[in-house]
C-alpha cells in the first residue's frame, strides 16, 4: 500500500482545514518546501499536494510554494485544486508535476477526464471524488452534486481513468478514522487504484485499510499531529515483503 503524505496549501502556509471548512485552518509551516522535504528524507516515495485556494478560486494560486516544492525533492508529486482546463494540465506537467488531480471539472464535465487520459495518458490524470454522505461534491467542496461517488467512478472507469482520490469529506482532518467500507466498496466494485483520503490517524486504521485491500493512503494530520511516524509506516505498508 502506498502511503502519500499531503501538503495541503493556503496563502502559501502548509496547512490542515477540519472537514474541509477553510474557517478551521491551522498552519503547519510558512515554508511548505521544507515539509516536502522532510517527507522525503523520512522515506516518502510520492507527495500529494493541495492547492486549497486554487480548489475555491478554480485556478492555481499557490504557484510559488509549488515550484519551490518541486525544486527540493526529487520524488514524484501530485497535485490537485482549481485544475479545470487542458492549459492548468499542461502547465502542471511541464512543471514537474507527475499527476493532476481532477474535481470538479470530472462532475461538471466527465468527457473531460476522458479527452485528458487520452492526450496525456491515464498515468498522469487522477479522478478527485470528494463525498458527503455518498454524494460528490464540488468547488472546494462547498457544493454537493446528484451524483454519487460510485457512479462517477465507474463513470472514471469507463473514460480510461485508472487512479481516484476518494475523499470523505465528513472524516477529513477529524482523526476519526477512514470510510474503510465505501473506500473498499468503490475499490472492489471499480478494479481500480482508489486511495484512500480523510480520518487515518493511527497505524491501525492503516492497517485495516491494507486488510481491506485498499491501495494507497493519503496521510495528513496524523502526520502533522504526531500520531503516526513515517518512517516507520512506510517500513510497515510499503516496503515489507
Amino acid at each position: 500500500m502506498r502511503l502519500y503524505p499531503a501538503i495541503d496549501m493556503k496563502d502559501g502556509n502548509c496547512v490542515r482545514l477540519t472537514k474541509g471548512r477553510f474557517d478551521t485552518v491551522t498552519i503547519y509551516s510558512q515554508k511548505p518546501f521544507e515539509i516536502a522535504m522532510r517527507w522525503e528524507r523520512e522515506g516518502a516515495s510520492f507527495l500529494h499536494l493541495v492547492d486549497l485556494d486554487g480548489a475555491l478560486k478554480g485556478h492555481s494560486v499557490n504557484e510559488q510554494a509549488i515550484r519551490e516544492i518541486l525544486a527540493s525533492v526529487s520524488i514524484p508529486v501530485e497535485i490537485g485544486g482549481g485544475i479545470r482546463t487542458r492549459e492548468d494540465v499542461t502547465r502542471m506537467l511541464d512543471m514537474g508535476i507527475s499527476r493532476v488531480i481532477i474535481g470538479t471539472k470530472a462532475v461538471e464535465h466527465p468527457a473531460f477526464l476522458k479527452e485528458l487520459a487520452e492526450t496525456f495518458g491515464p498515468e498522469k490524470i487522477v479522478a478527485g471524488v470528494d463525498a458527503k454522505d455518498g454524494m460528490v461534491a464540488i468547488q472546494g467542496w462547498e457544493t454537493v452534486s446528484n451524483i454519487s461517488a460510485l457512479d462517477l467512478c465507474m463513470q472514471m472507469k469507463d473514460y480510461g481513468i485508472r487512479h481516484i482520490i476518494y475523499t470523505d469529506i465528513s472524516k477529513d482532518g477529524t482523526l476519526a478514522g477512514p470510510n474503510i467500507a465505501y473506500t473498499k466498496k468503490l475499490t472492489e466494485e471499480t478494479g481500480l487504484d482508489v486511495i484512500a483520503s480523510g480520518g487515518v490517524s493511527c497505524m491501525a486504521d492503516l492497517g485495516a485499510l491494507e486488510k481491506a485491500g485498499i491501495q494507497g493512503a493519503i496521510l495528513g494530520k496524523a502526520l502533522y499531529e504526531n500520531r503516526i511516524s513515517l518512517p516507520q509506516a512506510i517500513a510497515w505498508f510499503e516496503k515489507r515483503i
